[in-house]
């Protein structure tokens, strides 16, 4: 096992193959899993749309389980978490942070109440 975790990056997650130690550190883990979600805090997040998503993530990884822990592996979870997040803006259960510091709308624009 290296000391330097795998990590996968994408726009909204960030997994690696550590544990988050007491003083924050990571530690490189053979068989663990930590997910950083939204570290630009892009979207403003709901505890039930939180827990759909740590759901989802803990749903791939059982479905990865005996896989090795390796950077493909660890990008299709990514991936497929990346494209989770897109399908809850789209249906409206996850909403932009309005007060972020950049907003690019990196998962399409906003949805906007219709007017009449």
């Amino acid at each position: 096992m290296s000391d330097t975790p795998l990590k996968c990056t994408t726009r909204h997650v960030r997994i690696f193959t550590a544990t988050v130690e007491d003083n924050g550190e990571l530690k490189a883990s053979d068989d663990k899993l930590t997910l950083d979600l939204d570290p630009d805090n892009e979207f403003e997040w709901d505890q039930p749309v939180l827990a759909k998503v740590q759901q989802r993530f803990a749903e791939l990884v059982d479905a990865a389980a005996g896989t090795e822990l390796s950077d493909y592996n660890l990008r299709r979870i990514g991936t497929d978490l990346e494209g989770f997040i897109r399908q809850l803006l789209q249906a409206g259960e996850l909403r932009y942070n309005l007060g972020a510091r950049v907003l690019n709308y990196s998962m399409g624009l906003p949805r906007t109440p219709e007017t009449l």
